[in-house]
């Protein structure tokens, strides 16, 4: 049995990790379990097609949007997959410059996640444009006319903010897998597997030089990407904060929306390891012991984003605003205080049992609080958006606003747009570090070797 303060059992071997990983990319044919999953998740893909089409066809007037509402579920949905999308580089990145051990068996597939996710946020800035076929215009272009975009305009900010947060984290995903691409290579079987993972894994051979530059280009990206997961939603929050709109008009928008980006992030990095763990046998790598650090870290992140929320109740009541003390109280009792009820029932409801020791080492238990966590950032999201527009400055404008078929068709099918790659990308790569894990394996024996 492993000592307690090891972070993966010592009584596995190192070439036992390697066969491990590599197989479940190598193994042909694939599991009924992904085959079922990807053809739910395919069908949710093609609903999606099926709403661009649509959408592209006849305008955005299909959506429920209307006056003051006009931001309705394209930003919405926006913010929350992009605040999904922070928890992986965070991870990650931010783990890897503190040293901290317990994310190698996390890191892989979390930075998946980051990607797809950042893709799922990023067709709705474009899809809301109402002409998407212009949004090259969104790009400092060689026109004729010498026209370039309006840097002012927060639609810019979102475009760059997103493209360059997309490019970091593809850069910083890759640069990690290149040895573990290597690995793969030298097991692989079948000749097209060979030419495959010979390509990407670009003439690794695992020399003192390949590994030197490969730590000083790991580490550099790394320091690149944590600033950029703080400032990228905090200029999605920025977009609403320098509004005059009744709660949007707060300076804790931007740490608000960071921390409840971390929140929901860690709660599907939560899923996503029970779940990867359970389908594919990996409780020795993904041990109860990360199972504790993550309930705790999204314990932690919980509470953080609460305090936000009692922020937001003092920062309304202090600035003595009649509509921002308006919007407050219809937040708690208006036709849309389902929405802020039920983002705190399921974001800090559940979450209480992560104080238990127990509750936080339980795979379903974490996965429960984890979707439920998941399901009150949507409401949360939902609150924030249409609680503040559906009722502004002038009584003679208020207008309620209710998601039509194709705002729920294009929500939904981002969801296939997301788990369609990510499933494809569980049978190319190794979705744990192989080669981080057998350092913190070979360091751990070496432990107990020498004391």
């Amino acid at each position: 049995m492993s000592e307690p303060s090891d972070i993966l059992p010592t009584r596995q071997s190192m070439g036992g990790i390697a066969e491990q990983l590599t197989s479940i990319p190598l193994h042909f044919p694939a599991d009924r379990r992904w085959v079922i999953a990807m053809t739910v998740a395919s069908a949710l893909l093609l609903l999606l097609m099926v709403s661009v089409v649509e959408l592209f066809t006849r305008g955005v007037g299909i959506w429920g949007i209307n006056i003051p509402v006009n931001w309705a579920f394209a930003i919405h949905n926006y913010v929350w997959w992009l605040g999904i999308g922070h928890a992986g580089t965070l991870i990650s990145a931010l783990l890897l410059l503190t040293g901290s051990e317990w994310r190698n068996s996390l890191n892989r597939f979390a930075e998946t996640m980051t990607l797809f996710a950042v893709v799922c946020a990023g067709i709705y800035p474009i899809l809301h444009l109402g002409r998407p076929w212009y949004v090259y215009w969104m790009f400092p272009y060689p026109a004729t006319m010498g026209v370039w975009p309006q840097f002012r305009s927060p639609l810019e900010w979102d475009i760059w903010a997103v493209l360059t947060y997309l490019t970091v984290s593809l850069g910083f995903w890759y640069t990690g897998l290149i040895p573990d691409l290597a690995a793969a290579r030298d097991r692989a079987t079948r000749c097209g597997w060979q030419i495959f993972f010979g390509i990407t894994a670009l003439g690794w051979r695992g020399s003192a030089r390949h590994w030197q530059r490969w730590q000083q280009a790991y580490r550099l990206t790394a320091g690149l990407a944590v600033p950029l997961v703080v400032s990228v939603h905090s200029e999605v929050s920025l977009l609403f904060a320098v509004g005059q709109i009744p709660g949007w008009h707060s300076t804790i928008f931007p740490p608000y929306f960071v921390l409840g980006a971390a929140f929901s992030g860690f709660a599907v990095v939560s899923i996503i390891a029970v779940s990867l763990r359970s389908w594919f046998g990996l409780k020795n790598l993904v041990t109860d012991d990360h199972l504790d650090v993550l309930g705790m870290v999204l314990l932690a992140t919980g509470l953080m984003t609460g305090y936000g929320y009692v922020f937001e109740v003092f920062d309304a009541i202090y600035s003595g605003e009649p509509h921002e003390i308006q919007t407050l109280v219809d937040r708690f009792a208006g036709a849309y205080a389902w929405t802020y009820w039920g983002a705190v029932i399921f974001n800090f409801i559940p979450l209480q049992a992560l104080w238990l020791r127990r509750v936080r080492r339980s795979g379903w238990m974490l996965l429960l609080i984890s979707a439920s966590v998941v399901v009150g950032m949507w409401l949360e999201r939902y609150m924030i958006l249409v609680t503040s527009l559906y009722r502004d400055f002038l009584v003679s404008s208020w207008s309620h606003f209710t998601p039509s078929f194709w705002d729920w068709s294009t929500y939904f099918g981002t969801i296939g747009l997301f788990l369609v790659p990510f499933l494809i990308a569980i049978r190319l790569v190794p979705m744990i570090s192989i080669f981080e894990s057998k350092e913190l394996l070979h360091e751990e024996k070496e432990e107990h070797q020498h004391g």
